[in-house]
């Protein structure tokens, strides 16, 4: 059976050199994964042959990028997205890509974002956390959305490093890097992200374009565990929207199973979003290929056959519209 994974990441020399300088360094722990990171060619498809994962949608780690000014980010990402194509271009069968923005800038982003997509073939768009302190929801960044619907493809919404002040307030006063781990991985993405997607949701964002797609990853960031109740709350005080907002996970959002591996938070997101939702992911370097895929390989018992197809590739294929190019 085919698998696709589509919250891969990578960097570049170029993007570590601007990120990376006096004041901006580069936490130890990312640091280490960076030679994994760097691999576009043959060691990342190696690390794809032994988890037998087929193809691989890359994106970049933009960890660091919040800092650059937007004269110095929008050239730098432009070379890292035709660094990417180039990737592609040498092993199209095996790589795809999501376009990475500069959203310091959203009028240039959404012009790059239409690069991406009509030149070099990215099949989405990756856009990170918060921006300059505002979630994605304000109207600044319209035309990155905007653009995003009209070239009908999707938005994969992950998280960043928190705000200098949520940082300060929320996860400091904690021994060595405890605070550091609770604000990302150990909770603070997953809680912001969910926070995130429901301020999409109940700004209107989806009546306004409601062709748009949004993918979050991480088995839903724990929306499927609390959605009964955020809809309930959220729906009776949010009446300009068109539906519940549970009703937005079944038209505009989708989640993936990246860096979660098992089988209780699956079930929650199978009870509350359902199976033709869910695409399975790794996290690939942050979590193992191998890990993935032995996760993937216990859902026999939970899932039939065709269930399994959809959770693999299928899912995937139509949401990225990656029929051609997956299949080579």
């Amino acid at each position: 059976m085919r698998t696709i994974t589509l919250e891969e990441h990578f960097v570049t020399k170029s993007f570590v050199r601007a990120v990376d300088r006096p004041g901006h360094k580069i936490h130890p722990a990312i640091a280490q994964l960076h030679p994994r990171l760097l691999d576009l060619g043959a060691g990342r498809i190696a690390a794809m042959d032994e988890a037998a994962i087929d193809f691989q949608v890359l994106s970049l780690a933009t960890i660091g990028m919040e800092a650059l000014a937007a004269d110095v980010a929008t050239p730098l990402i432009r070379d890292v997205n035709d660094e990417l194509a180039a990737a592609i271009k040498a092993n199209p069968k095996r790589l795809g890509g999501f376009a990475a923005l500069a959203m310091q800038d959203p009028e240039s982003a959404a012009k790059e974002l239409g690069r991406c997509i009509t030149q070099l073939g990215f099949c989405g768009v990756m856009l990170d956390g918060t921006s300059g302190g505002l979630f994605l929801d304000d109207p600044k960044f319209l035309p990155v959305w905007e653009a995003a619907a009209a070239l009908r493809i999707p938005v994969y919404l992950h998280p960043a490093l928190p705000p200098e002040q949520v940082r300060e307030v929320y996860y400091s006063g904690l021994p060595g890097d405890v605070g550091m781990a609770l604000s990302i991985a150990g909770w603070g993405w997953h809680a912001e992200t969910a926070l995130h997607t429901l301020r999409l949701i109940v700004s209107g964002l989806f009546d306004r374009l409601p062709d748009l797609q949004l993918i979050i990853g991480h088995m839903g960031e724990g929306l499927p565990y609390a959605l009964a109740r955020s809809s309930a709350v959220l729906s009776r005080a949010a009446t300009n929207l068109r539906q519940p907002v549970s009703e937005y996970f079944q038209s505009n959002i989708q989640i993936t199973t990246s860096g979660y591996f098992t089988q209780p938070p699956l079930r929650c997101a199978l009870d509350v979003i359902g199976i033709d939702r869910i695409m399975f992911s790794v996290d690939y370097p942050f979590s193992p290929n191998t890990n993935g895929r032995a996760f993937l390989d216990s859902l026999g018992g939970i899932l039939s056959a065709e269930d399994q197809a959809k959770l693999s590739y299928r899912n995937a294929e139509k949401v990225l519209k990656l029929e051609a190019s997956a299949r080579g």
